[in-house]
């Protein structure tokens, strides 16, 4: 008899029962869906932290998430390793939908070998961020991993500076955002710190260069890991991270509120949505935060509120370099980046940090079409030796270069006053600034009266039979003669004095005049700031 007569052959070769390929199917993903065991799962979630696919669940829409690469393993026989096999290896990737859009993402799996990342780990994540940008969707990478995988050499170091060239070939393409969910150290703090957003957790996640072990050997400094590389240390400090939540769910929702802001690329403009506050609604008690006195602190964030779409602000970088604001908000529905100076810290002065955050955040905005509306209120460049030996010449100029080189519709409004460099600085017309306002009472001059006096009347002041009546007089003849709205705006420098109860209904106007608004740049590879 042939084997095709043979009743007893059904077509595996030895007799037994034929395999359910379905079933099959089924089992090895649900080995990959376990990745290191029940065991490392519970040990997971005994740290207060979830797993990798519980946060991609969490985060995107309902049922939505595709998962790519599922059966990938690792190929390397090194230090026992041929001996383990873990479906998807340390990492899951696919995309899914955050509110109905579009994003990928990559998520490191803590509970196989640590999360590290190894030549295929390396691999997933460069492919889905090529799919990211391919579909011109953005990408998400939540991190939690060891570093690099040790048992895999040199291969896991080729691995990052792969990750590396995706993330630089990213920017400016797509939004990239990464949380770190747990420990993050090495050259895999590069990655985060290449793209545009970074979000941490309190007490569960940490980025370090090198660890508290590592420099108590080295410099015999003892520093705990919440101390060094913690998510309050780096959003008060180092300003490495963006946002620190309390919890990996609200960091997950802040996740998902930042996107509601952003294109899902360049070539597109952000997203509006239905507006839900009165375009022409007056801004009565706006002057009852600001003080008259021009040194006076208040709080600029409650005149942001007023002026955009009600509880629409979103801040930015909110613990670092707090005497300058950044955060998106809306206007009449439509997105826009809000940048300005904050009289409530030092004065609301720039310094080193506050330059590189506003013009980091101005940057982003200009690489992905939303328009920047700057609210001034600055008294100058913060003095002092530490500035100077910092840097603050060649640092501050970043911010000139950011300002200067957007196409984006830029909008300002000198609140209360503009001195000295820090004027030109802040969206000043002749940087490129669109639509330029002043409130009736704020002041612009390459001093401040106080200042001013003190250098072109010294003389007189020091044989004054009253030196401080003397200055007094000085400077409110200058304020009369020069430190007020109308010398510029008779120089053109502004385009109005208005009143401060119509700040959003002009600011609404000039947004929709300026959404068509298109810019021609000379051809070249890039410009060269000052980094």
């Amino acid at each position: 008899m042939s084997r095709q007569e043979d009743p007893a052959d059904d077509g595996t070769g030895d007799g037994d029962e034929p395999v359910d390929a379905v079933e099959e199917l089924r089992r090895r993903r649900a080995a990959a869906e376990i990745g290191g065991g029940e065991d490392r799962i519970e040990a997971q979630h005994a740290k207060g932290k979830m797993t990798a696919r519980e946060r991609i669940e969490f985060l995107v829409d309902e049922g939505t998430f595709t998962e790519i690469d599922t059966f990938v393993e690792h190929r390397s026989t090194n230090f026992g390793m041929a001996d383990k096999e873990f479906p998807g290896d340390a990492v899951v990737t696919g995309y899914g939908d955050v509110d109905g859009r579009t994003v990928f993402l990559f998520a490191h799996d803590f509970t196989v070998l640590g999360g590290s990342v190894g030549e295929v780990v390396a691999d997933k994540i460069c492919k889905v961020m090529d799919q990211a940008m391919e579909a011109g969707a953005p990408v998400i990478g939540l991190n939690d991993s060891g570093g690099a995988r040790i048992q895999e050499g040199v291969d896991s170091l080729v691995g990052f500076a792969k990750i590396f060239e995706r993330n630089t070939k990213a920017s400016g393409l797509i939004p990239q955002i990464s949380a770190i969910m747990g420990p993050c150290a090495g050259g895999a703090t590069y990655s985060p710190a290449l793209t545009d957003f970074t979000f941490m957790v309190n007490d569960t996640s940490h980025m370090f260069i090198t660890g508290p072990d590592v420099i108590e050997t080295v410099t015999g400094e003892q520093v705990s890991k919440e101390e060094l590389g913690g998510a309050s240390s780096h959003a008060s400090k180092s300003g490495v991270a963006h946002f620190a939540a309390n919890s990996e769910e609200q960091a997950m929702d802040d996740i998902r509120r930042l996107l509601s802001y952003l294109p899902a690329n360049n070539m597109e403009d952000p997203p509006r949505v239905s507006p839900w506050d009165d375009p022409d609604r007056s801004l009565d008690d706006v002057t009852d935060i600001v003080p008259s006195a021009p040194r006076k602190p208040y709080d600029m964030t409650k005149v942001i509120d007023r002026v955009v779409d009600e509880d629409s602000f979103f801040e930015v970088h909110e613990g670092w370099a707090r005497n300058v604001v950044v955060g998106f908000g809306r206007l009449d529905g439509r997105s826009v980046g809000v940048v300005a100076n904050q009289p409530r810290v030092s004065a609301g002065t720039l310094d080193i940090d506050a330059a590189e955050k506003a013009a980091r955040f101005v940057r982003f905005c200009d690489s992905f079409n939303i328009p920047i509306c700057t609210l001034v209120d600055v008294p100058g460049f913060m003095p002092g030796t530490d500035q100077e030996h910092n840097g603050i010449i060649r640092r501050g100029a970043k911010l000139i270069y950011a300002y200067a080189e957007a196409t984006v519709p830029l909008l300002s409004v000198v609140v209360r006053k503009a001195y000295g460099g820090a004027y030109i600085v802040m969206s000043s017309k002749f940087l490129g600034s669109d639509v330029n306002y002043a409130w009736p009472g704020s002041e612009m001059a390459v001093l401040g009266p106080r200042g001013a006096v003190n250098i072109l009347y010294r003389n007189e002041i020091a044989e004054a039979d009253d030196p401080e009546a003397k200055r007094q007089a000085l400077m409110d003849d200058f304020r009369e003669e020069f430190a007020h709205p109308y010398g510029p705006a008779k120089r053109g420098y502004l385009d109005d004095v208005i009143e401060p109860s119509d700040t959003r209904r002009r600011l609404i106007k000039d947004l929709e005049m300026l959404s068509t608004k298109r810019t021609e740049t000379p051809p070249k590879d890039h410009g060269n700031i000052p980094l």
